[in-house]
């Protein structure tokens, strides 16, 4: 209560201090994700024009707290604590906290982190949101981690942002949540698996299947050794990631069957999570069959992080959380504030 009078005084009596603070906390931001970046782009980025951004690096310089190259900005040593620091300050400033507050109640979740912007507009913000993702993750991990990852854009974001963990005495392993071959190889889940595997300094093992089988497919695949290996470890993982998305789109990214994507819209299916589809009630209306990670499964894992933000993701994400009660939500202001928008219809 005291931290909140305090900055709802300073706002009143000093509002250029926070305008300036929230400026450069966001041009540290910015540069932290898409270090090296030129002061054109960034100016481009930021809504802000050359002039202004200018002297604002030029403090930024002067402080120790970012470098400029021939190749564009980064951020210094001293840059990150810095932005880490601030986290909770600036969430509280921006009303970020209460919007964590508020979706956490509202789908009775284990815990919400909510980003600053919408990454339907901002690009970055999806690399935010990778970020975060990956401090929860670091959060969770054991000694021994055996971590499950789906496909799609927002977790080649989480893939992208993943950092070696500091203590030498944990071991990851990363594996794909199901088969991928058929789609966009960059954002196929062995590849993303192998990719965070990569950057964490892990292992990694890979499942070669298609996303979408028929019975008699399936039934045959799931007896190959090599097959049947992989599945044990994804049905024996102590952390699940996933995204979340929207269903039409997902339906036809996956070449759905015409007879399956009429039944999902005649269902009025709003979003999808690793091959399941949701109505508007959190109802799964429809699934794929796939080898890998079934609804069922998630009773017994330790950890469900799921990544999703964009305005555009709300209703998926309201749809696909409402029986989650044990997942830590990833999403960013546009999503949350959409969401909100949407208790008070």
């Amino acid at each position: 209560m005291q931290f909140r009078t305090l900055v709802d005084l300073q706002q009143k009596l000093l509002p250029d201090m926070m305008l300036v603070l929230r400026r450069r906390y966001q041009i540290l931001q910015y540069i932290r994700v898409m270090q090296p970046i030129g002061r054109r782009s960034l100016a481009t980025s930021l809504g802000l024009s050359e002039r202004s951004l200018r002297s604002e690096v030029d403090f930024l310089k002067e402080q120790g707290l970012i470098h400029v190259f021939s190749n564009g900005m980064v951020l210094a040593e001293e840059g990150e604590p810095l932005i880490t620091a601030l986290e909770d300050t600036m969430k509280e400033i921006s009303g970020l906290k209460d919007l964590e507050s508020q979706l956490a109640s509202a789908l009775n979740l284990e815990g919400v982190v909510v980003v600053p912007g919408d990454s339907d507009e901002i690009p970055w913000v999806k690399k935010e949101l990778g970020r975060a993702a990956v401090q929860c993750m670091k959060g969770f991990f054991g000694a021994n981690n055996i971590v499950a990852v789906t496909g799609g854009t927002t977790m080649a974001a989480v893939a992208e942002m993943m950092t070696p963990e500091n203590r030498k005495s944990q071991r990851q392993l990363f594996v794909p949540a199901r088969g991928g071959l058929g789609e966009n190889v960059d954002i196929q889940a062995n590849t993303i698996c192998a990719k965070m595997a990569e950057r964490a300094q892990g292992e990694y093992r890979l499942l070669h299947v298609p996303d979408q089988l028929s019975q008699s497919a399936f039934d045959s695949m799931v007896r190959e050794p090599a097959v049947k290996e992989v599945l044990d470890l994804i049905q024996s993982a102590t952390m699940v990631v996933h995204g979340i998305g929207d269903a039409l789109s997902m339906a036809r990214r996956r070449k759905t069957s015409p007879k399956d994507l009429e039944n999902i819209q005649a269902q009025n299916a709003v979003g999808e999570a690793f091959g399941f589809y949701y109505n508007d009630d959190g109802e799964v209306i429809h699934k794929v069959k796939t080898i890998g990670l079934q609804l069922e499964d998630l009773h017994t894992v330790e950890t469900i992080i799921a990544v999703a933000g964009g305005a555009s993701k709300a209703r998926a994400i309201r749809a696909c959380m409402k029986e989650q009660k044990r997942t830590h939500l990833i999403t960013d202001e546009g999503a949350a504030k959409a969401f909100v928008r949407g208790l008070s219809l």
